[in-house]
């Protein structure tokens, strides 16, 4: 890690937060607060500078293992990896550290099945868990933010999601076009939320995936292939049981 001290470099990565990635003051703040609580979690007396400078995957595992059985609720341990994954990036990139040790650092396993119908407050949740898994900027879970926006912005099948492509859709008109059954087109219209999501996923996420076989699919897999529907009801599953 860098020389500077424990309070500068979270300040310097509440900034970054803010001002690079647009949060609120009061996300950031919840950010901050949970790499306290993490350099806390593994020694309370020691300086939080040589903490931070030492932790572990083990350690991340431990941590959120600790605050699974306390009985914490799977969004606050999804809004925690997601901190940890987004502060060890940041710290990593910018030279902070050597290594980033959250970059293995796997979300909880889904416990539970879908519901045959999901309240809105459930959909709602599990958008904001989707939003937070994105937020340390890692390709697949900006992908798996932008199709459960989307999927829920419109009300289309998964297989139509799966078979859109980057010609189908119109970020300025806020509109994509969706091909059904027995080839039959509609165009459907989706709000600021799933626009600002599929945005990151095109800009952000989709060139870290595009291989030497990509085609013009929308959304892809880690390795460039359209992605299908088997994918995204494990994404969508995945996403319920963090959402709890």
């Amino acid at each position: 890690m860098s020389t500077v001290t424990a309070s500068e470099l979270l300040s310097a990565f509440e900034a970054c937060l803010r001002h690079r990635r647009g949060l609120s003051e009061n996300t950031a703040r919840a950010y901050v607060g949970d790499i306290e609580k993490l350099a806390t979690f593994l020694d309370p007396e020691a300086p939080a500078d040589d903490v931070l400078r030492d932790v572990t995957l083990a350690d991340l595992r431990a941590w959120l293992g600790h605050m699974a059985d306390e009985g914490k609720s799977r969004t606050t341990l999804a809004r925690r990896g997601a901190s940890a994954r987004a502060f060890f990036a940041w710290a990593h990139e910018d030279g902070h550290i050597d290594s980033n040790p959250a970059a293995r650092l796997a979300s909880a396993r889904p416990a539970r099945t879908l519901p045959e119908v999901l309240s809105i407050p459930d959909v709602l949740s599990m958008l904001r868990v989707a939003q937070l898994r994105a937020d340390d900027g890692d390709a697949i879970r900006i992908r798996d933010w932008a199709m459960a926006e989307l999927l829920y912005a419109t009300g289309m099948r998964v297989g139509e999601l799966c078979g859109s492509d980057l010609g189908d859709i119109d970020l300025d008109e806020r509109l994509v076009r969706v091909t059904g059954k027995g080839d039959k087109q509609r165009v459907i219209p989706f709000g600021t939320p799933a626009a600002g999501a599929v945005t990151a996923w095109i800009e952000r996420g989709r060139p870290q995936c595009v291989g030497p076989h990509t085609d013009a699919a929308l959304f892809l897999g880690r390795r460039g292939h359209r992605v299908d529907q088997r994918q995204v009801s494990a994404v969508v599953h995945q996403i319920a049981a963090l959402a709890g």
